[in-house]
């Protein structure tokens, strides 16, 4: 095994993951990435002398797949959890605790959810309705407004389940798939008339001693590129960084991809390939190879987004934030739809300087991209408003940085889980080809490194039938 060649195409973290796999099976392997370093969207640089993650600062804890890389790699050390989880929603004009028991905004317990006034009484007295109703006609897949606005009304879907669902996919509830974007509710409830009582169902599956929801390494997640792509290194793998792949072709061997400029290409053959790249360039890669899986792949639409982080000096706030941040649901017609008090929600920031308070507010979702035109000055001064509207900050911040990821967080809309199976199902008769990334079963660290074994997996399984034959 260790003669055959996979070349990955892409070094976000499903690539160099993928990579990693197939290096630790002993193949030879090379990672092409088109931008001048890994990471994808894993990224940090310096704010006001701190280590501030620019884009993903967690990944889920209750996943094992993110965990078991960073154990594998001998990482486990730097793990750190977060000094709270509890969070709020900007909601009828004030900020309010998250309701308790709710399952990605969905209820479980009534009563909580009266009590935060994050819904009006009517609105509360809506949902309630759903204990009664009977099951929605679904088919295979609905939008996430329509399955949950029937069961619960349209004041919980925009105050409850679009927010968080903003927060994840940056998407529009109205073409979010309910199927693809909330599984466990959407599995549940097949067994429950309630969604109220599927979310309960939910709720009370999940072990009790399950530990913290997430996780980042000191330092911040978006150290764990450069570690992984170091490891890698020092495994025996390549890492190619500007090397954009321009075509890819199958040859008699394996496969044949073509990066470098036009008029002096350079050419790789290789007997598999992992393209962990998104759904766009992995279309025209494959427009001619796999027509048919090219065609599902451009069906997949992305959203843009920024980060605007700031760093404050602590008396900036007259009080601390007690919790880890708060969303605002876009009903509320506010350009920031989420805002993290990172130095709140990570100790490790606090333990550094704590006279310094760092806060990221998010910006933009699916079809904002007016929003995100605007200069940095501008969205700058958005996130400066919101805070001093939300938290009373009186002070002008010590340092600020705007990260702008264009066309970054997939969108799984309607149909998307039979989208993937199409995908896959074109893909399988090709030998020796896997995809990978967030595109496909979820956006989260964990969910990229599932695809990612999994890719892994295939193409090394396929290698050793070439081996028997």
């Amino acid at each position: 095994m260790n003669e055959r060649h996979v070349a990955v195409v892409g070094g976000g973290i499903a690539g160099l993951a993928a990579a990693w796999f197939l290096t630790k099976a002993g193949l030879r392997v090379t990672v092409l990435e088109g931008s001048p370093e890994v990471g994808g969207k894993l990224r940090n640089s310096e704010l006001a002398g701190q280590a501030l993650d620019e884009g993903a600062e967690s990944m889920l804890a209750r996943r094992p797949e993110g965990l078991d890389l960073v154990r594998d790699l001998g990482l486990a050390d730097r793990l750190v959890y977060p000094g709270t989880t509890t969070a709020g929603l900007f909601s009828h004009g004030e900020l309010r605790p998250m309701p308790a028991g709710q399952v990605m905004g969905v209820p479980s317990d009534l009563k909580a959810l009266a009590a935060t006034g994050v819904l009006s009484q009517a609105g509360v007295a809506r949902a309630a309705l759903d204990l009664a109703r009977r099951p929605t006609p679904r088919g295979s897949d609905l939008s996430v407004a329509d399955f949950v606005g029937d069961r619960l009304g349209k004041e919980a879907v925009d105050r409850l389940v679009e927010p968080l669902l903003g927060g994840v996919y940056a998407g529009r509830v109205e073409d979010l798939s309910f199927e693809a974007t909330l599984p466990q509710l959407a599995h549940a409830s097949r067994t429950h008339r309630s969604l109220i009582m599927a979310a309960k169902a939910v709720k009370e599956a999940a072990p009790a001693d399950a530990g913290p929801v997430f996780t980042t390494l000191r330092g911040g997640i978006g150290t764990l590129p450069r570690l992984l792509a170091e490891a890698l290194e020092r495994a025996g793998a390549t890492i190619r960084t500007s090397a954009m792949t321009r075509e890819l072709h199958r040859t008699r061997r394996g496969y044949r991809l073509v990066t470098g400029p036009r008029p002096e290409p350079v050419f790789l053959d290789v007997d598999a390939v992992v393209l962990a790249v998104p759904a766009s360039p992995a279309a025209r890669l494959l427009a001619d190879l796999v027509p048919a899986a090219a065609k599902e792949l451009d069906g997949i639409p992305y959203a843009s987004m920024a980060i605007v982080s700031l760093a404050y000096h602590s008396t900036a706030f007259p009080r601390l934030p007690d919790g880890s941040g708060y969303l605002v649901p876009a009903v509320e017609g506010r350009a920031v739809k989420a805002v993290t008090f990172s130095s709140v929600k990570w100790p490790w920031l606090r333990e550094r300087d704590p006279n310094l308070v760092l806060v990221r507010a998010s910006i933009g979702r699916f079809g904002e991209e007016h929003t995100l035109q605007r200069p940095d000055s501008e969205l700058k001064a958005v996130a400066m408003t919101e805070l001093a509207g939300t938290c009373h900050v009186g002070e002008l911040p010590i340092d600020t940085r705007v990260t702008r990821w264009g066309g970054a967080l997939p969108q799984y809309t309607v149909g998307h889980l039979d989208r993937v199976a199409r995908i896959r199902s074109a893909i399988a008769p090709h030998q020796g080809l896997a995809l990978c990334g967030a595109a496909y079963d979820g956006v989260g660290i964990p969910a990229c490194v599932s695809t990612a074994r999994a890719a892994a997996a295939r193409v090394i399984d396929q290698l050793k039938e070439v081996e028997s034959d």
